[in-house]
């Protein structure tokens, strides 16, 4: 028997689903069965579209099942990236569109998924004053534009936050929070199933030309394609490839924990990232497990030895867990691009894409599968705003993954030494 991909996959259960057979001919194919590729299907179902959707292992295979299920408002990038790129009207409306994408995710779980366990409360942590610095130049911005729910705290009003001492400060962000995301990746593709759309599991894309996309068990004649392959898109599409950097990280879940230890540890019951470049995260789970990620390994290769680097990893932050049981342990992959705004546009008049959501995926994917279900039905004004962005090719061609590594090696160093 083959043992469950995730503690996601071990805590959650949908039913298999067909593969594709013979050919068929369809309103929009869907390309990846991933939080994007299933958010995408479910809007463009609800605007009435004939939809198809094909995922070459099964739904919630790839990041879906693997992220740290962080709710997080805002994007991955810095807000004066943001503005060099879209000006700063346009900077005020990625931030709006961001927090209406933690509204939908809240009305998307408590339709389709409520047993995904979602929760609020955030702490983005900070190790040093430059980091703090730069958290509260985050909460100004982010106050300036009418969210007053942000805070920072430091020294005694931490310990009421988290019972670590590895940390200076923090940005508490109250609507920020947790979920299960292979639950709502689930309940979002029954969702997607119950407005027409047609799933198909085990039918990886061989070829795709101009709109119709090939399997090895048939072929979709499509009038428009989306591709929401991310991270596991692989090489069919060179130039959106080249856009996007694969990045491994790495997610370990312990056994549960005592109550009195994990109210100890997190007396809020937040979810927790440093603000590190190759950050840590955590937060316990539903049954008081600790799940904790840590930071990428640029060359999206599994480093040998990993239960032993995660289990020093935990007991740097949480000397109580040095000796704690690991149940789970698993790698995966996240899409990252060079300015960590996500990649949302158009590739040909019907072909548009969804990608690089840079570790913001739970939410900022259904704001993707939304902005594009517009520009299909013929509004994209938003679309055009995430097209302003301009993504360059990760450099170095076939070197580009050493050239990455090498430049993050002097980014690493600098959040070790703390400067």
């Amino acid at each position: 028997m083959t043992p469950p991909l995730t503690w996601y996959h071990a805590t959650a259960s949908a039913p298999e689903r067909d593969r594709l057979i013979g050919d068929r001919s369809c309103d929009v194919c869907v390309i990846g069965g991933g939080l994007a590729g299933v958010s995408t299907a479910l809007h463009c179902a609800e605007r009435g579209l004939d939809t198809v959707l094909l995922e070459a292992e099964t739904i919630g295979y790839g990041a879906s099942g693997r992220n740290g299920g962080q709710v997080l408002q805002s994007l991955s990038a810095d807000v004066s990236v943001v503005e060099r790129q879209v000006g700063r009207d346009g900077t005020r409306m990625f931030f709006d569109m961001a927090r209406e994408a933690v509204e939908d995710l809240k009305d998307r779980a408590a339709r389709h998924a409520p047993d995904a366990d979602l929760r609020f409360g955030y702490l983005h942590a900070t190790l040093n004053e430059r980091q703090f610095d730069g958290m509260r130049g985050v909460c100004e911005a982010w106050q300036a534009w009418g969210y007053a729910g942000p805070k920072m705290i430091r020294g005694a009003e931490l310990r009421e936050w988290i019972g670590s001492d590895r940390f200076m400060g923090a940005m508490v962000d109250p609507e920020s929070g947790q979920i299960h995301p292979l639950r709502y990746l689930y309940g979002l593709a029954r969702g997607a199933e119950a407005a027409g759309a047609t799933l198909f599991e085990h039918s990886a894309v061989l070829d795709v030309d101009g709109t119709v996309v090939r399997t090895a068990g048939g072929a979709v004649t499509a009038r428009t394609v989306v591709y929401c392959g991310n991270a596991y898109l692989g090489g069919l599409v060179a130039k959106l490839r080249a856009k996007v950097m694969p990045v491994a990280s790495f997610v370990a879940v312990t056994e549960p924990l005592a109550e009195e230890l994990a109210a100890k540890l997190f007396p809020q019951d937040v979810a927790v990232a440093d603000c590190n470049v190759a950050l840590d995260y955590f937060r316990l789970t539903e049954d008081r497990r600790l799940l904790f990620g840590s930071g990428a390994s640029y060359s999206a290769i599994t480093p040998p030895g990993l239960e032993g680097t995660m289990r020093r990893k935990i007991a740097r932050v949480f000397p109580d867990l040095s000796d704690v049981r690991i149940d789970h342990l698993w790698g995966g992959l996240i899409g990252i691009t060079i300015n960590r705004i996500p990649d949302i546009g158009r590739t040909a008049p019907n072909v548009f894409h969804a990608q690089g959501f840079s570790g913001q995926g739970v939410v900022l994917t259904g704001l993707a599968g939304k902005i594009i279900a517009e520009a299909i039905t013929g509004d994209d004004s938003r679309l055009k705003l995430f097209e302003k962005v301009r993504h360059l090719p990760f450099p170095g061609g076939p070197l580009r993954m050493p050239a990455l590594v090498a430049g993050m090696a002097w980014v690493k160093a600098r959040d070790w030494l703390g400067i």
